[in-house]
């Protein structure tokens, strides 16, 4: 039998596969579009919160106000462009350089005290003998949810003398304490703040780590009769270094920006100066001086020491590991 193709269907035919492909084009088309709008909200954010503030305050550090006769009517103060005047100025700021000081100290006693605090709970959490777990966890992590302004309150006025509970019980005992706000104390005495509410994270982070640790590397060291201390100290810790290193990072960052605990503490005590930080300085030489250029010349600074430490770290840090490797 012979089957006949009337011209229509013939006609037909590449129309329909046309259109098919013209469909799948445009499947592909959007596809490809998808995933920038989703992500188009968060870009938009990012922008106009993050990306443009930053751009701003570089601007605004290589200019300057120009005043012209006493400053009044309007033309009087015009914006100049100032190169690096106001970057120098910034580094030979003695204000800014003992700002920098004071929390190199204070990175010392607090990462250090915070991260070995960390490891130790997330191992004692991780021994086989612990008991509520679950309970233990919130306990320590209960504090890093507790919003820093909160926190410095708290403790600000654990440390005043004549409201302290602590410093009563002191008074009946006749123990002479000297107060946590005086000079010889006050960096403790934040370096506290901090302490207790950044524990709990790393922990958590460090914790993290080791339940993802095969519990067979475990079983093999106990029949070579490795102790607890032994399997923490040989295998427990050398695998969660990666985790160690990255909550070192974190913490190294919020050390340079410490900023909310000490300006929450100042109206407490007359040892906590406005340039007590960095941040602080670029606060008061903002906020108060009404010195936008200088602010933000010291900020640019900030951030910049900031990316260097961190990316300087690390790169030291992959280094080193890739040449015991080889």
């Amino acid at each position: 039998m012979t089957t006949h193709v009337s011209d229509d269907t013939r006609s037909s035919a590449p129309n329909i596969s046309s259109t098919a492909t013209r469909r799948r084009d445009r499947g592909r088309a959007g596809r490809r579009r998808a995933p920038w709008l989703f992500l188009a909200p968060a870009i938009v954010l990012f922008a106009l919160f993050l990306a443009a503030p930053i751009l701003y305050a570089v601007y605004l550090s290589f200019r300057t106000e120009k005043v012209s006769g006493l400053g009044l009517g309007s033309g009087s103060r015009t914006e100049v462009w100032n190169g690096l005047t106001n970057y120098a100025n910034a580094l030979a700021d003695p204000e800014f350089l003992a700002s920098v000081g004071r929390v190199a100290i204070y990175g010392l006693i607090v990462v250090p005290t915070m991260l070995g605090l960390a490891l130790l709970f997330a191992l004692l959490l991780d021994a086989r003998r612990a008991r509520a777990r679950g309970f233990s966890r919130v306990s320590i992590f209960l504090p890093y949810a507790v919003p820093a302004v909160i926190s410095s309150l708290l403790w600000g006025f654990l440390y005043l003398p004549g409201v302290s509970p602590f410093y009563y019980v002191f008074d009946q005992l006749g123990w002479d304490v000297p107060s946590m706000f005086s000079s010889n104390l006050v960096m403790f005495a934040v370096a506290n703040i901090a302490v207790w509410g950044g524990v709990g994270f790393n922990m958590v982070v460090i914790y993290t780590s080791l339940k993802a640790i095969p519990s067979e590397l475990y079983e093999a060291a106990e029949l070579d009769g490795a102790s607890q201390i032994g399997v923490a100290w040989r295998i427990k810790i050398p695998i969660v270094v990666p985790s160690i290193i990255m909550t070192f990072v974190f913490s190294m960052i919020a050390t340079l920006q410490v900023f909310a605990e000490p300006t929450t503490l100042r109206p407490l005590s007359n040892t906590i100066s406005s340039t007590w930080t960095p941040l602080m300085k670029v606060y008061r030489d903002a906020f108060t001086r009404g010195d936008l250029y200088s602010a933000a010349a010291t900020s640019v600074i900030i951030a910049l020491a900031t990316f260097v430490l961190s990316f300087g770290f690390l790169r030291l840090v992959q280094s080193r590991a890739f040449g015991q490797e080889k």
